[in-house]
């Protein structure tokens, strides 16, 4: 029997690894493909998405059946209430920032039910707030969209 070492102390042994008996943790990115760049795509999201508020975020999402990318998502901030460039990319990096960390439950409820979202979040106020109350608060959103993939997955049956 071979096993691994790190400083004379075994970590696991090669059957372990060969039997596949470890668990892969979730990857938390959010790679190029699951950003909304497409100016049709996003045209159409604001002509046709359907929108819901959780203060300070207004969500507007367009869902679909699966195509090539289960979820894509863009985030803005208006230039309105931050007049400053350094204030805006400070909030959209927060925003991508917790919603990379959060998306995985709803990546893989749209996987379940075969389909496809495409979500904006606006931030609607013009004053930055901590990292955890916009953890939270997407947590909150991220919550209402499976919550609707969900419910038009029930309809569809």
């Amino acid at each position: 029997m071979r096993q691994f070492f790190c400083w004379q102390t075994p970590l696991w042994d090669y059957e372990d690894i060969c039997q596949n008996k470890f668990t892969i943790a979730p990857r938390f990115t959010f790679k190029k493909e699951e950003k909304l760049k497409s100016r049709k795509l996003i045209e159409q999201l604001f002509i046709s998405g359907k929108t819901f508020s959780i203060f300070p975020f207004r969500t507007i999402y367009i869902l679909s059946t699966a195509e090539r990318y289960v979820l894509q998502s863009g985030f803005g901030v208006s230039t309105k209430k931050f007049k400053r460039a350094v204030d805006r990319n400070r909030v959209k990096r927060l925003m991508r920032e917790v919603y990379r960390l959060q998306k995985n439950g709803l990546k893989a409820t749209l996987q379940t039910n075969h389909k496809s979202m495409a979500v904006f979040f606006v931030y609607t106020i013009n004053s930055i707030i901590s990292y955890d109350e916009i953890f939270r608060i997407m947590q909150l959103c991220l919550k209402k969209l499976e919550k609707i993939a969900n419910e038009s997955a029930d309809e569809n049956s």
